[in-house]
């Protein structure tokens, strides 16, 4: 996403979303832990456009989206989303998938890590917004259900059918996708599901002490290997190899890289300008 803005200032407050930005670090907390924090349509409009923000200012190195209470996310809102949408027409419907995609866009293309912090249940769309994360650090809590074929709609939901098997191979992603069965931590971890498995209750502090750590490294470095990472799954090697030579010699000419030589040759640590 390009950093150039136009003249609408930055959105104060958000209000399906609790937000808190520290040392370039920004927490984002689903917050309806009385409803193991089910989204609803402003909810994902809220993270649409907070992390379209988020992405043009560039003042945020890395990101923790958190659950408030029992579990990270439970999916769309039975009464709110589900029950809503059976009154609605193909246009209206294809409106509401297309924004539930661009959450997932969103959170690929922005220009910085995203860490989700996974506690209990991770359901449906919560865990495709899981899923789309860099990192997943999660507890022994931790369930992750793809469970669109429950409710007799595809598996390959908000671009599932894309993500999962790149994550965890074609096979598991199809058992997952097509049964909707829960994979609790031990085999989430194993099949590559998950990056992180901390001790019991320590998924939120061990992604703020991931996240501290992103944020204070190579952010230009991290930016183009999140982008590279994402646009190489469907090229083939030659131009693959051939966008890592061009944004190699482009980050060779970057302040960072002068720097690391400078702080190598002093023996010192690098201060990074993510430049």
């Amino acid at each position: 996403m390009s950093p150039f803005i136009g003249s609408a200032a930055r959105t104060p407050r958000w209000e399906h979303l609790r937000v808190d930005e520290t040392d370039a670090v920004a927490t984002v907390t689903l917050a309806r832990p009385d409803k193991l924090n089910a989204l609803t349509f402003g909810a994902y409009a809220d993270l649409r456009d907070l992390l379209a923000e988020l992405s043009r200012e560039r003042s945020v190195r890395a990101l923790v989206l958190a659950g408030e209470g029992r579990g990270f996310c439970s999916g769309g809102d039975v009464d709110e989303i589900i029950g809503a949408t059976l009154s609605m027409d193909t246009a209206q419907l294809l409106d509401f998938n297309r924004m539930t995609g661009q959450v997932v866009r969103a959170i690929r293309e922005c220009p910085f890590p995203v860490i989700a912090a996974v506690h209990g249940v991770a359901a449906g769309a919560g865990a495709v917004l899981a899923l789309a994360a860099d990192f997943r650090v999660a507890d022994p809590s931790a369930r992750f259900a793809f469970l669109f074929t429950r409710v007799g709609l595809s598996g390959g939901d908000m671009g599932a059918a894309y993500l999962l098997p790149r994550v965890v191979g074609l096979g598991h992603a199809t058992r997952l996708l097509m049964l909707g069965d829960p994979v609790r931590a031990p085999e989430a971890e194993r099949i590559g599901l998950i990056s992180e498995l901390t001790d019991e209750g320590r998924a939120d502090e061990a992604a703020q002490t991931l996240a501290r750590r992103l944020a204070e490294g190579p952010a230009l470095a991290y930016a183009q290997t999140k982008a590279l990472l994402t646009a190489e799954l469907d090229m083939p090697l030659a131009a693959s190899v051939e966008l890592d030579a061009s944004t190699q010699a482009l980050l060779m000419n970057g302040e960072d890289y002068t720097e690391f030589h400078a702080a190598f040759t002093e023996k010192r640590p690098p201060k990074w300008s993510g430049r």
